[in-house]
């Protein structure tokens, strides 16, 4: 996610320049400029195959897939049918679920890879079949016809800033532990390198984790090694690639009598109430809504055998496809200040949802009522 926004649906000010979001693979095929490779055009009772990475993480079954079907049965007049699983971060078990939409013969697939290079041959089965990938979340390799997501780096940079924010004189005063996402994901890769670019020379890092399949218990784990090998005394801050590992991460050094800045992402329900009791510094809240609804629109166009453009205002290289079109989403760094103006307002969550009786005191502080 880097720093090329949607530009025609969010106004932000950017020049022509097309994105590269990874470094350029020997021979890359190009995204086709946003036509279906369909070899047909089809009418609203299409068949979209969504497959989903795993369900550990709230955003998954809350979120994407229900804001992704609403929107298909919207641009199909309730004729388009969505196919869902769920991979439950097993690449071999979503390569089966790509053989099984092919077999099932959708008209389009929406794939938010599980491991981005392992979904390589199924994507280029699904185009031998006939059948275009929007690569979402996630940019998968593979001859993908078109990719939406938000950006990735600038959510690294938000995090790297917000903690920066929180340090304030204490930047150097000690040393921080960052825990990146999976090396799986492209994502975390992004993540970790715009945070990386906030964060260096002006803290001294005294461990770094890529965290096995982005999983709490493993990033507790890591937090316990740091702790061990730094001491307590000696940690300002950690820098956490997503909620669901500051969960595990904040388990941790309340254990060791630890109160730091911690960063986070997604704005989980469990993420927002630790913001609000003061244990967890910040999120990123990245509004789903957008995201899906694009990879619905886009997802719908290509079957339809549509031009992408009125749609995809960027164009996004991956290790193997040039110039594939896309649609990117801006970020906002969630804190106690604004909780209100984001999740509140977007209807993601209400008070009641944040403000339960374990966290009501903290919320009456912040005028959350």
């Amino acid at each position: 996610m880097n720093t090329r926004m949607r530009r025609a649906a969010f106004a932000v000010a950017a020049g022509a320049m097309a994105v590269s979001l990874a470094a350029c693979g020997s021979a890359k095929e190009s995204g086709g400029g946003g036509k279906s490779t369909g070899s047909a055009k089809k009418g609203d009772a299409i068949k979209v195959g969504l497959l989903l990475p795993e369900n550990q993480t709230a955003r998954y079954e809350k979120f994407d897939r229900p804001l992704i079907e609403k929107k298909v049965k919207e641009l199909t007049n309730g004729k388009g049918q969505v196919v869902y699983a769920n991979a439950k971060q097993d690449a071999s078990t979503q390569n089966q679920q790509v053989d099984t939409m092919i077999t099932n013969k959708v008209d389009v697939l929406i794939v938010d890879a599980v491991d981005s290079a392992a979904i390589k041959s199924s994507v280029q089965k699904a185009k031998d079949a006939g059948i275009p990938v929007v690569a979402y979340d996630r940019l998968a390799q593979g001859p993908i016809s078109a990719y939406t997501s938000f950006d990735n780096e600038t959510v690294g940079k938000t995090q790297g800033e917000a903690l920066l924010k929180a340090l304030g004189s204490k930047a150097k005063a000690g040393k921080i532990v960052m825990m990146n996402g999976s090396i799986t994901d492209p994502n975390a890769a992004q993540f970790k390198k715009g945070a990386h670019e906030v964060l260096d020379g002006k803290v001294n890092v005294g461990k770094e984790y890529d965290t096995k399949d982005w999983k709490p218990e493993n990033a507790n784990s890591n937090m316990e090694a740091a702790i061990s090998a730094l001491g307590k005394k000696n940690i300002v801050g950690v820098y956490s690639a997503n909620d669901g590992m500051a969960g595990g991460i904040i388990t941790a050094l309340k254990a060791a009598g630890i109160s730091v800045p911690v960063t986070g992402q997604d704005a989980e329900l469990a993420g927002v109430q630790r913001i609000v009791a003061g244990e967890q510094y910040m999120s990123v809240y990245k509004p789903y809504a957008p995201e899906a609804d694009a990879a619905a629109e886009m997802a719908v166009d290509l079957a339809q055998g549509k031009s992408l453009d009125s749609v995809a205002k960027d164009k996004v290289d991956s290790p193997t496809t040039q110039q594939v079109p896309s649609v990117l989403v801006p970020v906002t760094a969630l804190t106690k200040d604004n909780i209100k103006d984001t999740v509140i307002k977007d209807g993601v969550y209400t008070v009641a949802d944040i403000c339960t009786s374990q966290y009501k005191a903290a919320c009456d502080k912040l005028g959350l009522k």
